[in-house]
């Protein structure tokens, strides 16, 4: 009896959490991935580079948000899975769809950028996390930027979030994740890890999944039907 207690709590465990399994294995798939595309993609590559690039100043202080997206972005994730199977399934289909495509492209065009400055600047604890950064992440696979689409992805995830809504620390939270996404995607320019086409296209494809994913519910909310009820319980 005890052994088939035993079988019982994890065949529960498993019916409980069992939507984490593709998660882990596309992770696997897209770091396996994109660390072949680092070793491969380092010599014949297409410079990405606009005018503005030229006129974005090097502030090694951004290296702080752009080191706080692999957190972020972990923790929303994360608490969607505990929290909310629906909204888990739609964050994740957002992003899944964008890493895939930065993959695809990055395979079929690969491309690079030569903004890096040659000597740092300053000589500080920020450049000094910004070398170590340089040292793992080539200035390859840019396009479009990962850092841009998942961090308004993870927001997208924040705002829409109904246990988010009813929580008392809902709006804090909001508007923390606000500040932090934009944080993140300025601090993409401002370290010299994108070009701002990168940045551009990030956006347009972030807008473009968040029609693609949240569309039905959004069209709902500005429905005549929607209206109508809304003025009735006005």
């Amino acid at each position: 009896m005890e052994k088939m207690g035993k079988k019982e709590k994890i065949k529960a465990i498993y019916e409980k959490y069992k939507h984490g399994i593709p998660l882990l294995i596309y992770l696997a798939v897209y770091l396996a991935w994109f660390a072949w595309l680092e070793k491969t993609n380092v010599k014949n590559y297409q410079v990405i580079h606009v005018s503005m690039d030229d006129y974005i100043p090097f502030c090694e202080v951004f290296i702080i948000p752009y080191l706080l997206w692999f957190g972020y972005v972990a923790a929303v994730v994360v608490y969607l899975f505990f929290r909310n199977k629906q909204d888990y399934y739609k964050v994740c289909c957002f992003l899944f769809t964008g890493m895939t495509l930065f993959l695809v492209i990055s395979t079929l065009w690969p491309n690079g950028h030569d903004l890096r400055p040659a000597v740092m600047p300053r000589d500080n604890c920020f450049t000094w996390l910004i070398s170590l950064l340089w040292q793992t992440d080539t200035p390859t696979n840019l396009w479009p930027s990962i850092h841009v689409f998942n961090s308004m992805g993870a927001h997208f995830a924040v705002m829409r979030s109904g246990d988010l809504a009813k929580s008392r620390y809902g709006r804090p939270i909001r508007i923390a994740s606000g500040i932090l996404s934009v944080s993140i995607i300025l601090s993409t320019v401002f370290i010299k890890q994108h070009s701002l086409f990168d940045v551009v296209t990030g956006i347009l494809l972030g807008a473009i999944m968040y029609a693609c994913v949240y569309r039905r519910e959004w069209l709902l909310a500005f429905s005549p039907a929607n209206k109508n009820r809304e003025k009735t319980a006005g």
